[in-house]
């Protein structure tokens, strides 16, 4: 099963489709196709771990926080990771997430400048597996 896949959304935006086997996969799954937008993930070495806990009122706005919250700690931290480690609980839509990753140089190439994930043609949803339908402003 492929991880991600981008698709061609407008000029003004990226978006991508992610894939998982469960709820866990795919939120870890949309990361990393975020942070392949903005650098060479094969590049990041995991050299920091920082914990997250991240809240939502249903799954799009818990991936919505997720997103947004790993985009402020790249802003402020100058962090970029490409492992996660993630725990959702479902029935409160709740994530715990131990992110691996390392401070942003050169050596990853950095490409593309994301400023937001959005809430625009969001969809999750499960049929044999979790699917999340992801648009990230640049």
């Amino acid at each position: 099963m492929k991880k991600f896949e981008y698709i061609d959304i407008s000029t003004a935006d990226v978006a991508f489709i992610a894939y998982g086997k469960d709820l866990n996969e795919l939120f870890s799954n949309s990361a990393l196709a975020m942070y392949g937008i903005m650098v060479e993930i094969d590049k990041i070495e995991e050299k920091i771990e920082k914990e997250l806990i991240v809240e939502g009122y249903d799954l799009e706005s818990l991936m919505f926080n997720w997103l947004n919250e790993l985009l402020y700690i790249t802003d402020t931290e100058k962090l970029v990771f490409k492992n996660f480690d993630i725990k959702i609980d479902e029935k409160n839509f709740k994530l715990f997430a131990k992110c691996k990753g390392e401070e942003i140089s050169e050596k990853h190439n950095p490409k593309t400048v994301v400023k937001a994930a959005t809430y625009h043609l969001m969809k999750i949803q499960k049929n044999d597996i979790w699917k999340a339908q992801v648009i990230l402003d640049i």
